[in-house]
């Protein structure tokens, strides 16, 4: 029987467990620049099986929170190779998860003059925090059709920035109400021309996206995150089944690395997404209130998936691979500093003696 502990080769990489460390934003970017300090953050983790990083912006306008970083210039790839560098150097492999925030973000985060976009003019309801404070989402702009075509290419070209800066591959963001989940939901896409209304017109951008990163990066380094039916930054999808049957159906063909779905409690679904799925799949199970636990390592065992995404426990406990394998007690992670800051709550939490 599988376990989480044995190798598993995932496009064309080979990782040492089916541990994988999930995306979080954690908002020690300043300038929009990775620091030595974020290089020691993930080669701490690189036990994991996979480390993904928190999201890192494609372009410009694909920011949404402060401090977040971005791999749309030759001086953000560099910094990003101290980090895959340190990762490597520690036995470890990393993707790099790239993330354009959508409607979700407010314009004091862009450069002057700019304003988030969307697939239609329809504000989330909530807040973002900003530099300035808390302030209410804004009415996006809706894209044109030549910004979507723009969009898709500024994916693939970080994509590429991505394998220059050392990654082992890309993971794009088509979850948690962000840009290409945008175009998926009907409550966010309320186009009638080829971006939106049925199914396929709704699926239509995710394809795209990742057939011109498969297209500039291959297959076996892109992998595609999704959370059908999540109401994540004001998403409401009544019926995902439909439109996430046919997103994996397309995408299938494009040998991917891997699928990496963040689950809201509709395990039927993930079911039939996994059977659609030929590469990898990689599961952030629903588990409530509660962080993902060791006891969601079972789904594993019995074949539910391949490798589990583990986020808050990974954010506190650096070893956790091996504390996961030996049963070992498990620091707590501190809300207080998951976001923003320096060293506190980022890379001071401890390891188990050697």
């Amino acid at each position: 029987m599988t376990s989480a502990f044995d190798p598993i080769t995932v496009g064309g990489t080979q990782l040492a467990n089916r541990i994988a460390m999930a995306p979080m934003t954690r908002s020690r970017a300043y300038g929009g620049l990775v620091t030595e300090l974020t290089a020691e953050y993930y080669a701490q983790r690189a036990s994991a099986g996979l480390i993904i990083t928190e999201g890192i912006q494609p372009s410009v306008t694909g920011q949404g929170y402060p401090f977040t970083p971005g791999l749309h210039s030759a001086e953000q790839a560099a910094a990003w190779r101290k980090v895959t560098d340190a990762v490597h150097a520690a036995g470890g492999k990393i993707f790099a998860q790239l993330l354009h925030t959508g409607r979700i973000g407010h314009p004091v985060l862009l450069p002057d003059g700019l304003t988030p976009v969307a697939p239609s003019p329809v504000a989330a309801r909530g807040q973002v925090f900003t530099p300035d404070g808390v302030k209410d989402f804004v009415l996006p702009r809706e894209l044109e059709a030549t910004e979507i075509e723009q969009t898709i290419a500024d994916f693939a070209s970080a994509a590429r920035n991505a394998v220059e800066a050392g990654f082992d591959g890309v993971e794009l963001h088509g979850a948690n109400g962000y840009l290409i989940h945008q175009f998926l939901a009907p409550n966010t896409n309320r186009r009638t021309d080829g971006w939106g209304g049925s199914a396929p017109g709704r699926v239509r951008f995710a394809v795209e996206v990742v057939s011109a990163v498969v297209s500039a990066i291959g297959g076996a380094r892109t992998g595609l995150r999704l959370s059908p039916g999540t109401t994540n930054n004001d998403i409401d999808e009544p019926d995902p089944h439909p439109v996430y049957e046919a997103l994996v159906q397309r995408t299938a063909a494009l040998d991917l690395a891997y699928l990496h779905v963040m689950e809201a409690g509709h395990r039927e679904l993930t079911h039939a997404m996994r059977r659609r799925f030929p590469g990898a799949f990689i599961l952030n199970p629903h588990t409530g209130a509660r962080p993902t636990g060791p006891e969601e390592l079972a789904l594993i065992d019995d074949g539910t998936a391949d490798l589990i995404a583990f986020g808050r426990l990974f954010l506190a406990n650096p070893d956790l691979p091996r504390r996961l394998a030996t049963g070992s007690p498990l620091n707590a992670a501190d809300p207080a500093t998951f976001y923003g800051g320096d060293a506190a709550g980022y890379t001071d939490y401890p390891a188990l003696p050697a």
